[in-house]
């Protein structure tokens, strides 16, 4: 595995907040930062390491209601709001009463992410990324996308005034492609499923020079973005962790950045460092990490796609085996739903909590009701789950679902017939 190609630039200082280095998530080895994103010694995944100075509870809450209030535990410079983004974050986590009581639940919540700038958390990810495409120099924002990130990159590169370039299986559902064209990037399907999507970027990142594949050669910047939600969860929930958090997983950086974000809480003293349980949640027709952990093993096969939640549709999952880690750590359990259960899913968010979620958010509703069901999840326990994203981009999934219960003339007579009084 190579790393990026690019030319010299110099990095200034301060340029990624108050991280020093990048380690190898594998081996433990430690190298300066830059444009890197595989271990020279073993090859193994980078992510941001840092030196955090004293930060307090008021620091944050005094900053802006976007993921910059959390800026000196990202790595972003102090300026990082100066310069044009879509100011992602900050969503609502509501008391979801409603189906707290219908599935058995003492309390849960819901993390609602689909108030991002393009609607799903990708924004928040894209964001960080963004921001370390510009320190490092590069020229073009891209990405390999399954829809909530190519959405993503083409509008955050728009508000930048950066070229973006997106790759996007062929399949991808209508809504995400529009909502990616529309922002005037360049929309480039490709012929395969998403991991033949990704082998393309990660092969033209190899060797195209100033190109920042956002989830590839600057995935360990990109990535740390997703440790935002487990900040504000903690704040919104007046700075404490919560018991049990529901996680849908796609390549499960997000649960593992989820993971590390509460961890990096509790030994900063924002929060008290209580035990938390972790939970993924997998469509059955793309479940590798699922069933490694009923297995009992710690590699991830790959297997094919075939699932309506095509959000979730990495067969190949790169952080599958930390995701196992970190279930396997807190306690908590990696499972899947079949399509049938996640448009179920879709369908009693929307009903009980007027949350009209995506097939990831269905996904991730179905497996909390599974877990409750087979005793997997304490229900005495107060929970949260995370939604993802939203229904109006994958309307597909419940279009033959739902509809007009009757169809009358416009008259009283015809609405009393009806027997909707």
């Amino acid at each position: 595995m190579s790393q990026t190609a690019t030319t010299p630039h110099t990095i200034r200082e301060g340029a990624f907040g108050n991280g020093t280095h990048l380690s190898c998530r594998a081996c433990g080895a430690k190298s300066e930062l830059g444009p890197f994103y595989a271990c020279m010694e073993c090859f193994g995944p980078l992510e941001v390491g840092y030196e955090f100075p004293a930060i307090t509870r008021e620091q944050i809450e005094a900053g802006p209601k976007n993921i910059w209030r959390y800026q000196p535990l990202l790595p972003v410079p102090v300026d990082v709001a100066s310069y044009p983004n879509t100011e992602p974050g900050y969503t609502r986590l509501i008391d979801a009463g409603n189906l707290a009581r219908e599935l058995g639940l003492r309390k849960l919540w819901v993390k609602d992410d689909s108030g991002n700038p393009t609607h799903s958390f990708k924004d928040r990810v894209v964001a960080s990324a963004l921001s370390a495409t510009r320190e490092l120099g590069m020229k073009v924002f891209a990405c390999p996308s399954t829809g909530n990130l190519a959405n993503a990159v083409a509008a955050a590169a728009a508000r930048a005034g950066i070229r973006s370039v997106v790759f996007i299986p062929k399949d991808l559902e209508r809504p995400k492609i529009i909502t990616t064209a529309v922002y005037g990037g360049t929309l480039v399907a490709v012929e395969g499923n998403y991991d033949d999507v990704n082998k393309l970027a990660s092969e033209i990142a190899g060797e195209e020079d100033g190109w920042a594949f956002v989830n590839v050669n600057v995935r360990p910047y990109y990535s740390e973005g997703s440790k935002t939600l487990a900040f504000e969860i903690a704040e919104q929930l007046g700075w404490r962790i919560p018991q049990q958090v529901v996680i849908p997983v796609a390549s499960g950086s997000q649960l593992t950045k989820i993971d590390k974000g509460f961890t990096e809480l509790g030994k900063l003293g924002l929060v008290d460092a209580t035990d938390y349980k972790i939970y993924g949640a997998q469509a059955t027709g793309c479940s590798p990490v699922a069933q490694a952990f009923r297995d009992g093993h710690d590699v991830v096969k790959p297997v094919k796609p075939d699932t309506i939640a095509k959000s979730l549709a990495i067969g190949n999952p790169a952080d599958g085996p930390y995701v196992l880690d970190v279930a396997r750590r807190t306690g908590g359990v990696i499972e899947d739903v079949s399509d049938e259960e996640v448009v179920e899913g879709i369908q009693l968010l929307a009903r009980t909590e007027g949350i009209f979620t995506e097939t990831a958010g269905g996904v991730t509703v179905a497996t909390l009701k599974k877990l409750i069901a087979t005793g997997q999840l304490d229900p005495e326990a107060e929970t949260v789950i995370i939604n993802s994203g939203d229904g109006l981009k994958t309307l597909d999934a419940v279009a033959d679902r739902v509809g007009p219960k009757v169809t009358i003339p416009a008259s009283y007579d015809a609405f009393v017939k009806a027997g909707l009084q």
